[in-house]
């Protein structure tokens, strides 16, 4: 049992010296960065480091920069409403239609059984999609319907009815480009920025707080007396040991995340679904066009010839 309180002591007396000595670099970097800030400290006197750390470490913030402003953009495709004209409007009109066939149907199970009359259970209205596609898609639909119940033959309500058919297509594709562009492009490339980048970013930040140990290490050794010149020298070194540590570390995270083909594998995919999109897109459209075109010269001929009677 002394044995065990002798060996107790020890760890306690060795974590103690341990967390004193970590609070006291901790202090001591903190100093030394303040210093710097303050332009207290030469520039000789900092620890320069490796040219290729340096490089790295640029083109790590210039690939970072691209992953955020590229997401800043692209997050736009998360919601299926970023080109819908009237969006304000009916999404309070869907709310109140939502909450009244909710409260209706509610009703409708609950009053069952008693005095009260129960309302008959109400369907929910279908969801409209919310996209301009979608909106000329159902305003094409309105025109033919209202068209159609004053006149069984005209050309507008067939041009429209064309324009309507290559619209629904349209829709059809949007959607498909927006999942696509969300599961390939911006997951991904989220995922890149929060990992692999974060964990380069972090590897940096250890080597700064390195490097500012370091030199307030020297700045100690420097001012140190006789009496502590032998610790403050051990202590340099112990420090430039772990700069040198911290600094391959960090390096060798940095390459990993710049020779990463992901983003490129991935901006392969955003364009190769906006691709698709617009070729869709324009296969629809230049076949309503030339259906509507021949509608147009048809109309504009019968149209001179009854101005030519």
């Amino acid at each position: 049992m002394e044995n065990w309180n002798r060996l107790s002591s020890s760890f306690a007396s060795l974590n103690i010296t341990q967390s004193a000595s970590k609070f006291a670099k901790g202090l001591n970097s903190n100093v030394q960065a303040a210093k710097e800030r303050l332009g207290q400290v030469s520039a000789d006197e900092l620890t320069e480091l490796p040219p290729e750390y340096k490089e790295l470490e640029a083109r790590v913030d210039a690939l970072r920069s691209t992953h955020v402003n590229f997401l800043r953009i692209a997050r736009v495709y998360q919601f299926e409403t970023y080109d819908y004209p009237t969006q304000i409007q009916e999404s309070i009109a869907d709310f109140s239609s939502t909450v009244g066939t909710t409260v209706t149907n509610f009703a409708a199970a609950n009053l069952q059984g008693t005095n009260l009359p129960a309302p008959a259970p109400v369907q929910p209205k279908p969801v409209q999609h919310k996209t301009l596609p979608h909106a000329l898609y159902r305003a094409s639909l309105a025109a033919v319907t209202d068209l159609s119940a004053a006149s069984k033959d005209d050309k507008l309500t067939s041009a429209i009815t064309a324009y309507g058919t290559a619209w629904e297509k349209i829709a059809a594709a949007r959607l498909q480009h927006d999942e696509t562009i969300r599961a390939a492009f911006l997951q991904p490339w989220q995922q890149t920025l929060e990992t692999n980048i974060s964990i380069a970013i972090k590897a940096r930040q250890a080597v700064r707080t390195s490097r500012l140990e370091l030199d307030a290490a020297k700045q100690a050794l420097k001012s140190a007396g006789p009496a502590k010149q032998e610790a403050a020298r051990i202590e340099v070194e112990n420090a430039e040991d772990d700069l040198v540590q911290k600094t391959e570390v960090a390096i060798q995270l940095m390459k990993t995340v710049l020779d990463n083909p992901e983003p490129i594998k991935n901006l392969n995919e955003l364009i190769k679904a906006q691709l698709l999109f617009h070729a869709t897109t324009a296969e629809a459209l230049s076949a309503a066009q030339g259906e509507i075109e021949e509608l147009a010269v048809s109309a504009e001929g019968e149209y001179r010839k009854s101005r030519d009677h």
